[in-house]
């Protein structure tokens, strides 16, 4: 959307930059000016001049200047359109949308009332919450024993919600309010309608946006039961995937410290701040966006993700690369911190100290470093195999970073370690597909041949073409290979379709129609069975197991996802405590058919059941190797690498089928 510049001046000339400033920087009145702390560089004595009669700000020391939309911008971290609407916002203006339909000004309007309203809402509830801290000894036990003082408490707006199942309604005298159902405080149940409170007997964290507005909570339970932390869920002015936990309060800090610290809890961040560390923020029980570092970067030019040196911890920082590498400039540093798994930030300063910590700090692990070892990870680099299948998990991550010197020295190193030259390398990932992991398009089969479609085709020269047929078409995802040419007659359905017989489908001798069959169970229905009945299996998953449920078709994959976002939010659940979590996902139906009956599992997080889960991803992956390996046989025409990148993927399936027979054997 495009502002008019006379917009602009308006806006200026109504705003008042040293109200705007003094909403976060405490100013004194010096002669016709007003002085204080710079918040863009550390400092003693004032230097940071604020000019009614020019409506502009500059720091003499660090030479920093601008008007009132520059310094929401620079400041509070907004974009330049926040910027201006929180500003019009203020002042009574309407930005103008020429280019929008009245339709689309209309929900505009109506959407910024309902934000406003329901941060009312929620600043309200937290305002209460406080009040409930000081008067339950229990909650403010707890907070002592995790070694908070009561200032840091009041830093970040700390409160309880009591044990009561509708203790909110004597805040909110409408406790009937679609309002409150809306801002997620309140839960209503589907069947009988009936009201509670979302949060119950939990230290209470306010989650604040930028601007240092209500927009959720987060809540911790005192003791172990689970989960044990809850969120405030997705609403009009909510987005896990977007915000960050105590951002607001650390965006003076970040500055001072030079870099911002990521963790995993909000727990992390609070200790951080009491132990010296307030330049910490944490993602909201959700793996790391590209949204989250793109936010990072308006506040500092240096990020470093701490995380666990669990399995659990090198996933959720793979993730985190993933959403860092497009933001990965020359003049910006990410880096990954790995803390020993017995220990997490609190822990490791309470135990070590704090200059241990900032040493552990500056000796994180560079993005670079961290690419290459994420590419390296599984691949036997002694091996020509081994260094194809390293190649080809770096070309995606290689290809999200920006050009500049970064990238090119990446490619000189990945070059090395692929022993090839980097034009070779270059030219080999330029060619054929585009680099970014989209497969080559699947080729339609000859006139006449069965329209299956879940089959891939290849060819090896102009007199024939190999099918390639699904084994397993239920899940989509197995094919397998035959050595001849084929005859229509041939073709069979592996799905229950019957056979290719004169140009169309035909039933098979054995199949009748007495009535509808019950879907087969598929290696993806298995594995999602199992995860469902325990949890605590996702935490031996690889990656490569995980980026093969995540895209799976719906609804698998989305299911897959979203068990994977409540075990990082909320640890290992019950099939009991997941169930509440499923109404109205799109997955809900193929959940409960699958977790219904005597063969769903008890969830005791066993060897046999773990194993067993093992087996089933392994053939999923088979499968899906087959599948690719296809697909670079087709491709071979066209891109010179396609022949490397089918060895490697023969490489990886034959290792996974001798790790499958050993398991029979066993």
């Amino acid at each position: 959307m495009t502002i008019p510049q006379s917009f602009i001046q308006e806006l200026l000339a109504r705003a008042d930059v040293v109200d705007i400033v003094g909403r976060y920087v405490p100013l004194k009145k010096s002669g016709a000016n007003f002085m204080g702390l710079c918040p863009f560089h550390g400092e003693k004595s004032p230097s940071f001049s604020v000019s009614p009669s020019k409506q502009f700000f500059h720091c003499f020391g660090c030479g920093k200047n601008g008007n009132a939309i520059g310094f929401l911008m620079d400041h509070v971290g907004m974009s330049f359109l926040e910027a201006v609407d929180d500003l019009a916002q203020q002042y009574g203006l309407q930005v103008p949308q020429e280019d929008v339909s009245p339709q689309e000004k209309a929900r505009a309007a109506e959407q910024r009332h309902k934000q406003a309203t329901l941060g009312e809402v929620l600043e309200k509830a937290g305002e209460a919450y406080r009040r409930h801290l000081k008067t339950s000894p229990r909650a403010v036990a707890y907070l002592k024993g995790r070694g908070l003082s009561g200032e840091i408490a009041r830093r970040f707006g700390l409160g309880y919600a009591p044990e009561g199942w509708r203790s909110l309604a004597s805040v909110f005298p409408d406790y009937d309010s679609p309002l409150l159902s809306e801002s997620g405080m309140v839960i209503v149940n589907e069947e009988d309608h009936k009201r509670y409170d979302r949060f119950r007997d939990r230290i209470m964290f306010p989650i604040r946006n930028v601007k240092g507005e209500y927009i959720g909570f987060g809540g911790r339970v005192l003791g172990d039961e689970k989960p044990k932390y809850l969120n405030s869920p997705e609403t009009p002015v909510f987005s896990k995937g977007r915000e960050l936990y105590g951002l607001f309060e650390a965006r003076n800090a970040l500055r001072d410290h030079g870099y911002v610290l990521v963790t995993e809890g909000y727990m992390d961040v609070v200790a951080l701040a009491q132990l010296g560390f307030p330049n910490a923020v944490a993602t909201l029980g959700t793996a790391c966006t590209p949204e989250h570092v793109q936010k990072l970067f308006r506040f500092t030019d240096s990020v470093v993700f701490s995380f666990d040196g669990d399995a659990a911890g090198r996933r959720a920082a793979r993730k985190a690369l993933d959403g860092a590498l497009p933001f990965a400039s020359d003049t910006r540093s990410v880096k990954f911190l790995f803390l020993p798994a017995e220990h997490d930030p609190d822990s490791f300063i309470r135990e070590f100290g704090s200059e241990a910590f900032s040493e552990q700090v500056s000796q994180a692990l560079p993005l670079s470093r961290f690419l290459v070892e994420a590419s390296s990870e599984q691949c036997a680099l002694d091996t020509a195999e081994g260094r194809a299948l390293m190649a080809a998990h770096a070309r995606p991550l290689w290809t999200a970073l920006p050009d500049g010197v970064l990238k090119r020295q990446l490619l000189a190193e990945l070059a090395q370690l692929a022993q090839l030259d980097s034009a070779s390398l270059a030219a080999l990932w330029q060619s054929g597909a585009d680099g970014a992991g989209h497969r080559t398009p699947r080729r339609q089969p000859p006139p006449g041949h069965p329209p299956d479609e879940h089959a891939a085709w290849t060819h090896e020269g102009p007199d024939w073409a190999e099918p390639a047929v699904p084994s397993d078409a239920a899940t989509g995802t197995g094919f397998q290979r035959h050595d001849r040419k084929f005859a229509k007659s041939d073709f069979k359905s592996k799905g229950g379709r019957g056979e290719w017989r004169g140009g169309k489908w035909g039933q098979k001798p054995e199949e009748n129609d007495d009535g509808p069959r019950t879907p087969p169970v598929t290696r993806a229905d298995h594995a999602a069975r199992l995860l469902l009945s325990d949890m605590a299996a996702l935490e031996g998953l690889s990656h490569e197991d995980h980026e093969m449920l995540g895209h799976l078709p719906a609804p698998h994959g989305p299911l897959f996802a979203w068990l994977e976002s409540q075990f990082h939010e909320h640890g290992p659940i019950t099939w009991s405590a997941l169930r509440e979590g499923l109404h109205g996902q799109v997955f809900e139906g193929l959940a409960m058919r699958l977790m219904s009956g005597p063969h769903a599992h008890a969830g005791t997080g066993s060897p046999e059941l773990q194993a067993e889960l093992r087996g089933v991803l392994n053939r999923m992956l088979v499968e899906q190797l087959k599948q690719q390996e296809n697909q670079a046989i087709a491709a071979a025409a066209a891109d010179p690498g396609a022949l490397a990148r089918y060895r490697e993927l023969q490489a990886r399936r034959k290792s996974l089928e001798q790790e499958l027979q050993r398991a029979a054997v066993e």
